[in-house]
């Protein structure tokens, strides 16, 4: 079965990020899990992952390989997170 559209029906925000490649300006949707700066075509991830982390059509609409890598960066993210906490409370 093809999902047309998002099954989770979000509200689609437009977010502009900075290309770590070339510098430059990228748009990206909220919806968008990935898009290539127009000047290098370096690969910019969502970093908000937002739907693919709570939609329970996610894996149908991105597929299995995207959704897994998708997940791995948000367990990775989250690792950070956490890492970076208990480094922060031994400064305290």
């Amino acid at each position: 079965m093809i999902m047309e559209g998002c099954q989770g029906k979000p509200q689609i925000k437009i977010m502009e990020k900075t290309c770590p490649q070339c510098g430059c300006e990228v748009e990206i949707f909220s919806i968008d899990t990935q898009v290539a700066c127009e000047n290098c075509g370096f690969v910019i991830y969502n970093d908000t992952l937002n739907c693919v982390q709570w939609c329970k059509y996610a894996r149908k609409c991105v597929g299995d390989e995207m959704y897994e890598h998708l997940m791995e960066i948000v367990r990775r993210k989250k690792e950070r997170e956490e890492g970076s906490g208990t480094a922060d409370n031994r400064l305290m």
